[in-house]
């Protein structure tokens, strides 16, 4: 498959047959012969899963990865419980028909979640497909059937950008990794790209015998299911999440140690620890009854929902479906294991844990449990170690999270709700947010990862942590004078105007 990290280029004058467009599943290295001019382009369209290659094209290349329902006609949906409040109209869905060789609907699919539904060759007897949607692709669907188009872009780059992703990826281990470049090299694609060099780079593919076309599918499928609408949990932070992760893992207290099965546990974790985020936390779905909440009974309730819709693309694409049952089984199990510690309600529980292991030097990675309690602080480091990144990374970030938190405020205050705690733009700035975060949050456990793994890295994530932290200080003195002038003005404009001019020139640039 080393042929899949050179791509031929696509004339971008070459218009695209509606017979390409129409396949599902498959990479197809083709523009000489059964693409362009087949003589029966609807038997091409039922291809899945497939992979062809001719050699002898060098002008065109289509991957697609489309979605798994063709509507050929009409369906319905029968929702399941919605939630008590109109703001969550995005639940769960189940997808159900009746078809038959007769049937005025017709309806393929061709994942099933959790095995809900299954595909026989029974021509005789109409079948009733179940079919359980995440929030994205639920609200793909609905789109489908309202007769809105849906926007997959091809994912096709020019070679010059494909040549820089590729670059960019040989310094994936550096701190200092451009998560939102790399991604627009990529056309979006950088969890995908990512994760799948990373596997390759560890020899994990052929270590643990993955199909290629699943683990391809699968990725995909984990991209997609991220809301990439969301400011902060979208499949960008799950990429630099991933990246991070990948950084801990290179660390020598855990290169020597840890096992090629902890490897891959650690970096599937990373890749679907916000897999179908909503972006809202907790509380708002308890305080709206949200069926997820009392799915969980109000405990992890998103980390749960994280954790079963990973469940759910690895049974859905069988990607360790040759494993041994038990083996397949333990994998679900470790990863939920991992996906559930960065829950930040059990923060203190975790730190204390980590905190008392270092006190009596207590750890032991030659055993496997402690190997796992490390593998979840590293997991908990990479999901909130953006205050440890350079500020021109670490600034986006914290932008992007504070503002998915106040879009949440909006929605509370507009249903006239309790508004969350940092998420009133109002009474919240993005300064005071920051500096709370990391004075009661990131500092004392990067603090505790130093004592663990003293190492360069260590000390630069801690070292970005007080610069980034010192800007927000200067920004927050910054907008208190500007609001304590502009209240001064508004009192007596004739007092403010006096104020500014005795405020030297240089303090009101700093």
């Amino acid at each position: 498959m080393e042929v899949c990290y050179q791509l031929p280029v696509l004339p971008l004058d070459r218009p695209v047959p509606k017979h390409v467009l129409s396949r599902r599943g498959a990479i197809s290295f083709s523009s000489s012969s059964s693409l362009f001019g087949a003589p029966d382009p609807r038997q091409l369209s039922q291809r899945r899963g497939a992979i062809s290659y001719d050699s002898s094209d060098q002008t065109a290349l289509y991957i697609r990865m489309l979605g798994d329902v063709r509507v050929r006609s009409q369906v319905g949906f029968e929702p399941e419980r919605r939630s008590s409040h109109p703001y969550l109209c995005i639940d769960f869905r189940t997808l159900h028909s009746e078809y038959g060789p007769r049937s005025s609907v017709s309806i393929i699919p061709i994942r099933s979640r959790l095995s809900c539904g299954s595909l026989s060759a029974d021509s005789g007897t109409e079948k009733r497909v179940h079919r359980l949607l995440s929030f994205q692709r639920y609200l793909h669907s609905s789109r489908l059937l309202r007769g809105i188009p849906q926007q997959i872009p091809l994912h096709i780059l020019d070679e010059d950008y494909s040549g820089q992703a590729r670059c960019m990826l040989e310094k994936v281990g550096n701190w200092n990794f451009d998560i939102f470049l790399f991604d627009k090299l990529t056309n979006g694609n950088s969890l995908i790209s990512l994760t799948l060099h990373l596997l390759n780079q560890y020899g994990l593919v052929d270590l643990f015998q993955l199909d290629m076309v699943r683990l391809w599918r699968f990725l995909v499928l984990v991209q997609e299911d991220y809301h990439n609408d969301n400011p902060y949990h979208n499949s960008v932070h799950a990429a630099d999440v991933t990246q991070a992760m990948y950084c801990y893992l290179q660390e020598p207290m855990l290169s020597k140690s840890l096992t090629s099965y902890d490897i891959l546990l650690g970096l599937l974790a990373a890749a679907t620890h916000d897999l179908d985020h909503p972006g809202v936390n907790q509380p708002f779905l308890i305080k709206t009854d949200h069926y997820l909440a009392r799915l969980y009974r109000n405990t992890s309730v998103l980390e749960n929902h994280h954790w079963k819709s990973a469940v759910g693309l690895l049974r859905e694409t069988g990607l360790f479906s040759h494993l041994p049952a038990e083996d397949s089984l333990n994998m679900e199990r470790d990863l939920g294991s991992l996906i559930l510690a960065t829950d930040i309600s059990q923060q203190n529980d975790y730190l204390s844990r980590f905190r008392t292991h270092l006190d009596q030097d207590s750890l032991c990675l030659s055993n496997g449990s402690h190997r796992h309690f490390v593998l979840q602080m590293a997991l908990k480091c990479a999901d909130i170690c953006n205050p440890c990144r350079p500020w021109e990374l670490s600034k986006q970030w914290s932008e992007k999270v504070t503002e998915e938190f106040f879009q949440q405020g909006d929605i509370e205050r507009k249903h006239k709700l309790e508004v969350s705690p940092l998420c009133d733009r109002e009474t919240n700035t993005i300064c005071n947010i920051q500096i709370g975060f990391m004075t009661y949050v990131a500092e004392p456990l990067f603090g505790e990862w130093a004592r663990f793994s003293d190492t360069r890295l260590s000390q630069t994530m801690l070292g970005h942590m007080g610069l980034n932290k010192a800007s927000w200080g200067g920004l927050q003195q910054e907008q208190t004078a500007v609001s304590e002038e502009a209240e001064l003005s508004t009192a007596d404009p004739d007092a403010g105007e006096s104020r500014s001019k005795e405020i030297p020139q240089g303090s009101r640039e700093s």
